[in-house]
């Protein structure tokens, strides 16, 4: 007898680009979009929520997932706030814009809670995020891209996923104070007929506006990122952006490469001071043109504070500030301890750094040029006693190496800030693996209305 095969082939997806369907949104991505399963696709809809239901359409359609807008909001979630300025969310710039803050926080939290459950370190507590004291206007510090649009130069910021500029005077979360001049530069530019910047064929000539203000003194730094070092309308654009209320100095940075980085490595003074000086807590910093300070200034001293508090830090104890930037970590620490030594592989921050120790009076903290991982092994080995270690990385997280380097310093603690919990996740296993171990996680919203959140925690040595 012969049996009969029948083979049943799953026919491929056949969503179609610019197709409308209707969706339940079931979850937020870490990336704030809504997401939707339709016929086995996970759909990601941006501006969408938990709980509603949405007519959406396809905007590209991926092997096992898609991209979608909303269309028409048919059952609306009672999270939503209604957004006047759509760009916000659609730039990405505030992708949680629509959402009401208690919800934010509550977003964030999650985000650490799944990433530790997925590592399978489900017993670690994770505390409620600590909320920013300002939800709009928080940041000091707006590097916006500069495009021609119609013939018209224009500021703005990239939808979503795209290099396409969104024409914007309103950023936001950017202090009020910028945003003003940041309108006020692009219009001198346009008037003296200063080219935009054309990544396509790197032509052109101005291709960021850097704007930093200083919450304490109002102080407020102008840097036009140019594809040449000097251009014939630039002695009139200085003499008109001289004249706007509160700008200090205007640098000009050189950045000639067909890049994505926004900086390049030199600047300029056209006029004015290349310094601003703004301040965390009871402590002054001098700030230059390229080097890293925290963007929600009010939201910066809380952050330090919780770290110093979870340290439980000794009037004996020797501290390593391993990524000390300009000082700031290490100067807030400096008042709680015996000695502070800080490690920095650029330059001028270590100058800034040294510096900024002078400006407050501080004596007990020194700072080295190098990098973390050859310069704490040469400590461990002239006898240094490391009590502490404070990290605070960039978004790619630590290297297996510094971790090394950490462990061969021999602290009972290392206070871990991060401002990407996933990578924090992925070196608290590797210190675990080297004996150090921890049992709370405490985030921190630095930056209201974006999916980004900080978080603190302390790894003691077992």
């Amino acid at each position: 007898m012969l049996e009969k095969i029948i083979m049943f082939v799953k026919k491929d997806n056949d969503m179609q680009k610019n197709q409308i369907i209707e969706l339940e949104i079931t979850d937020l991505s870490y990336e704030a979009m809504g997401v939707a399963h339709y016929e086995g696709m996970t759909v990601f809809v941006n501006n969408a929520l938990p709980g509603e239901i949405v007519k959406a359409k396809i905007l590209k359609v991926k092997k096992n997932f898609a991209f979608a807008k909303i269309e028409e909001i048919v059952k609306e979630s009672p999270d939503r706030i209604k957004v006047k300025l759509n760009q916000w969310v659609q730039t990405g710039l505030a992708s949680l814009a629509h959402i009401k803050y208690d919800k934010q926080l509550e977003f964030k939290r999650n985000q650490v809670v799944n990433l530790l459950k997925k590592a399978h370190l489900d017993n670690v507590e994770v505390g409620q995020t600590l909320p920013s004291p300002e939800q709009v206007g928080y940041r000091n510090k707006a590097q916006v891209p500069v495009r021609e649009i119609k013939g018209q130069l224009e500021i703005g910021f990239f939808r979503r996923h795209s290099h396409d500029l969104v024409p914007l005077t309103n950023f936001f979360t950017t202090d009020p104070e910028i945003d003003r001049v940041l309108v006020a530069v692009r219009d001198i530019l346009r008037k003296n007929h200063v080219p935009a910047y054309d990544e396509v064929n790197n032509k052109g000539e101005v291709r960021y506006l850097d704007v930093r203000r200083s919450k304490a003194t109002g102080e407020i730094m102008v840097i036009l990122v140019c594809l040449h070092k000097d251009f014939p309308a630039l002695p009139r654009v200085a003499a008109e952006v001289s004249q706007i209320p509160g700008v200090s100095g205007l640098i000009l940075n050189h950045n000639p490469k067909k890049t994505n980085v926004i900086l390049g490595k030199k600047d300029y003074v056209v006029f004015g001071n290349d310094q601003i000086t703004d301040e965390i807590g009871d402590l002054k910093f001098r700030i230059s043109p390229q080097s890293f300070f925290q963007i929600n200034s009010l939201q910066t001293p809380r952050l330090y504070n919780l770290a110093i508090e979870k340290a439980d830090l000794k009037p004996s104890d020797v501290v390593i500030d391993a990524y000390s930037g300009i000082g700031t970590i290490g100067l807030s620490v400096a008042k709680h301890v015996k000695a502070v030594r800080g490690i920095e592989v650029v330059r001028d921050a270590i100058k800034d750094a040294k510096d900024n120790a002078e400006l407050n009076g501080i004596t007990n903290a020194k700072y080295y040029l190098g990098k973390a991982e050859e310069v704490m092994p040469r400590w461990a080995k002239e006898g240094l006693k490391t009590d502490v270690v404070f990290v605070d990385p960039p978004r790619k997280g630590l290297t297996p190496e510094f971790i090394d380097a950490t462990v061969k310093t021999g602290p009972k603690k290392v206070v871990y800030i991060s401002c990407n919990p996933a990578t924090m996740v992925r070196d608290l296993q590797l210190f675990q693996e080297q004996g150090y171990e921890f049992d709370r996680i405490d985030p921190v919203d630095m930056f209201p209305q974006t999916p980004h959140v900080e978080a603190v925690t302390v790894l003691e040595k077992k």
